[in-house]
């Protein structure tokens, strides 16, 4: 088994790149959908949230508003670490066991963290991080034309990321997603042979391996 990490910025596609990746054979282990998971009810941070943020993070339906969570710690640093501190151990704990079901196998386990860091090379055995790039000003675009976002948003929630050149510089591949889809799909085949090749020389087949001294 493989491990990489997958990262890119708001509006730089990572999503698009994810899932050609898993037409490619990956399997996908996604942390926007494990962070839904583990905050949901029954979920190990879901009371411990509700202990610190209060009852008014509940819906209807007795899930936890993540947009009124996310407006609670919007610009409010203390708060931001008090959530990270009840959530960010779940989420690590349930990737781990996500990607351990694949040990033994000859898959590339694709670890999907928007906001990857260093830390997570050893905490989640990555053999490689892969970046999906875009050009800061063409994410803009597509967070308002495509999703709708307002402009000011969008502004905002790419400043509060890393910059393109932090993450540029943590990357071991980068998929250029600045043409258009055919572009992409280039990028990502030629990446996904490089992932192959990369499984290869980590754990050649039997025939391949090298004689004893």
């Amino acid at each position: 088994m493989l491990a990489i990490g997958l990262t890119g910025g708001i509006g730089a596609g990572k999503s698009t790149v994810a899932g050609l990746l898993v037409g490619h054979g990956a399997v996908l282990v996604d942390a926007d959908e494990v962070a839904r998971e583990v905050v949901a009810p029954g979920g190990p941070a879901y009371r411990p949230l509700i202990d610190r943020f209060g009852p008014g993070i509940v819906d209807e339906d007795g899930c936890i508003d993540r947009p009124r969570l996310a407006a609670l710690v919007f610009g409010h640093p203390d708060a931001l670490a008090d959530l990270n501190a009840i959530t960010h151990p779940a989420i690590g704990v349930e990737m781990i066991d996500r990607k351990d079901r694949y040990a033994g196998t000859d898959d590339i386990v694709v670890m999907d963290i928007p906001l990857l860091r260093d830390i997570h090379r050893e905490l989640l055995g990555l053999a490689a991080v892969v970046v999906v790039d875009t050009p800061t000003d063409l994410a803009l675009h597509r967070l308002v034309e495509l999703r709708g976002m307002a402009e000011a948003d969008a502004r905002a929630r790419i400043g509060s990321q890393p910059d393109r050149e932090a993450r540029l510089a943590g990357a071991d591949l980068v998929v250029d997603n600045s043409g258009d889809e055919q572009h992409l799909k280039g990028e990502v085949d030629r990446v996904w042979a490089l992932l192959v090749e990369l499984r290869r020389r980590a754990d050649p087949p039997v025939g391949d391996a090298q004689p004893a001294d």
